[in-house]
């Protein structure tokens, strides 16, 4: 079945009919043979003594290339994401296993077992151990650091890497050895960062190791604890990043001390409403500030009735001032880098220092303009105007609505491979305010997504029913994508500027796993995204794996 995706507004699959476009290469072609040599030679036997050669590799004439594998292409709903290539024949035969919509549980790793297997508990004993983890060449090292599931393995990496105080010699460690430079400063004593940032991020490392390795408050420097929120078992630090990546600084929501959290499968509802009510807090209360429509307590932080009284009183405030004086900071960044990794080879594979945690800032409205001497300023940059831009951009072409048309075409789905017999629909889960799905074209394998299913176009239009439903639905896209065995996923969340009128604009989350045969290469530099199943079956295995509370 082929679409053609210029029936409707092109650059995105979804029709101002309310379907998704997609096209189908069905690729039929004859190469020129231009080779001028042939180098055939004896590739080795089959168990039975057949002879295996490289024959098919040097054919005397041109290559006929009649029926090649048949590659869907469809456009992204939000074009300037790119477009997505399923191969049939990959897609084909997932669909015909969905087992196969899974990553491998990693094997138990224990190098004290493995020597003690080989030479013996006598000659691998306790000291031999020791002796060998302290000699092992540094790659060595950093494998072991990220795949070991033996505690006493990674004890001894942690005793190798930095420095521990104890009250007595035999005793557990209490903290860390401190140097203090010229300037009376302290530093951890740390002989290597990387090897101490992948111990530490093990799950198998003893919690009284993590906490003085990295989740001691202020273990980590000097960043200020801002906020906290805590109930029963959950405890949530606020921690303010004032010297940061992102401009004007940004917050960080981590699971403090007390309640360590290094799965997803650990974490509580309770936890997830923690921390999202700490990016609630942060930004209500500072856009509070600048508007003025209530006054803010200090130490103290603001009961979920109190939050919902305060979101209203800033809306009402926004209303009445009507852009006079202008919005300092429009916008907000939410973003998760769930999970961490090593290569042996030094190469930093995700960017967690924390496995459970959320960033978020506020970002300017403009950004001044040093090369104009005019002073005009700059647009400050906010993933989610790219969205508000082709919304603007679909509207003026179609006349219609883009999320309206984009609920639609959800609502309308039909199975790429045109198949009745299989599972059509992409929806993972929904309520009367919200929408986890599957998109039409993932721009990682197993990219899931969240969106508000009304004109909810940012965390300040969403009320107390709309963030709650956000906050359930956020755990269990985790759930489900660790479910299926992915270790690290970012999550990112595309936001309406609070001055944009348009209402429109959903409040849109992207939950994007990396997998171990992806890292991304030229083909998704070009926002060329390849994938080797239909959507339709991947929204199956995440209803699945929720159902039976994988």
């Amino acid at each position: 079945m082929t679409h053609d995706r210029t029936a409707g507004y092109p650059g995105t699959c979804v029709n101002p009919a309310g379907r998704f476009v997609y096209g189908l290469h069905r690729p039929t072609y004859q190469v020129a043979n231009l080779r001028e040599g042939d180098h055939l030679s004896l590739l080795g036997r089959t168990p039975s003594g057949e002879r295996c050669a490289n024959d098919a590799n040097f054919p005397a004439g041109d290559v006929d290339a009649a029926a090649a594998d048949l590659i869907f292409e469809i456009p992204n709903p939000l074009p300037f994401r790119g477009t997505t290539y399923i191969g049939k024949r990959w897609a084909d035969r997932v669909a015909a296993d969905p087992a196969r919509i899974a990553i491998p549980r990693p094997e138990p790793v224990s190098l004290q077992a493995t020597l003690q297997a080989v030479f013996g508990p006598t000659v691998a004993d306790e000291k031999a151990c020791d002796h060998l983890v302290a000699e092992l060449p540094r790659p060595l090292r950093l494998a072991l650091a990220v795949t070991a599931t033996d505690p006493a393995d990674l004890v001894r990496l942690a005793e190798g890497c930095c420095c521990f105080v104890r009250d007595r010699d035999d005793g557990p460690p209490v903290g860390l050895l401190f140097d203090v430079d010229a300037h009376g400063r302290t530093r951890p004593r740390i002989a290597d960062d990387a090897l101490f940032d992948a111990v530490a991020n093990n799950p198998s490392l003893p919690d009284t190791y993590k906490e003085v390795m990295v989740l001691r408050p202020g273990v980590q420097g000097d960043s200020e604890i801002v906020g906290d929120r805590r109930s029963n078992h959950s405890h949530v630090f606020e921690y303010l990043r004032r010297n940061s990546y992102i401009p004007w600084g940004h917050y960080a929501a981590n699971m403090a001390h007390d309640a360590i959290r290094y799965a997803v499968g650990d974490l509580t509802a309770a936890d997830v409403n923690h921390m999202r009510h700490l990016y609630y807090q942060r930004t209500y209360v500072r856009l509070a500030e600048t508007l003025g429509p209530a006054a803010v307590p200090r130490r103290s932080g603001l009961s979920a009735v109190q939050l919902e009284e305060l979101r209203i009183a800033i809306r009402d405030a926004l209303r009445r001032s009507q852009g006079h004086p202008p919005l300092s900071f429009s916008a907000t960044l939410w973003g998760w880098n769930y999970g961490f990794d090593f290569a042996p080879s030094g190469y930093r594979l995700h960017a967690s220092h924390q496995q459970i945690h959320q960033q978020y800032a506020l970002i300017p409205a403009a950004v001044p303009d040093e090369a104009d001497p005019s002073g005009r300023p700059l647009p400050a940059f906010a993933c989610g105007d790219m969205v508000q831009r082709f919304c603007a951009d679909y509207r003026r072409n179609t006349g219609h609505a883009f999320f309206e048309r984009y609920l639609q075409a959800i609502a309308n789905n039909r199975r790429l491979d045109g198949r009745d017999d299989r599972p059509a629909d992409l929806v993972v889960h929904q309520d009367d305010h919200v929408l986890l799905f599957v998109p039409k074209a993932q721009t990682s394998q197993w990219e899931l997504q969240l969106m508000t299913r009304g004109p909810v176009g940012n965390i300040l239009e969403a009320d107390s029913a709309v963030r709650a439903a956000l906050d359930s639905a956020l755990l269990m896209a985790m759930r489900a994508l660790t479910g299926l065995g992915a270790t690290m996923v970012t999550v990112i969340e595309y936001s309406k500027r609070f001055t944009c009128p348009d209402d429109d604009q959903r409040l849109l989350y992207s939950f994007l796993p990396r997998l171990p045969q992806s890292p991304g290469a030229f083909s998704e530099a070009q926002l060329r995204w390849i994938t080797g199943h239909y959507p339709e079956d991947f929204s199956a295995a995440c209803r699945s794996c929720l159902q039976h509370g994988q």
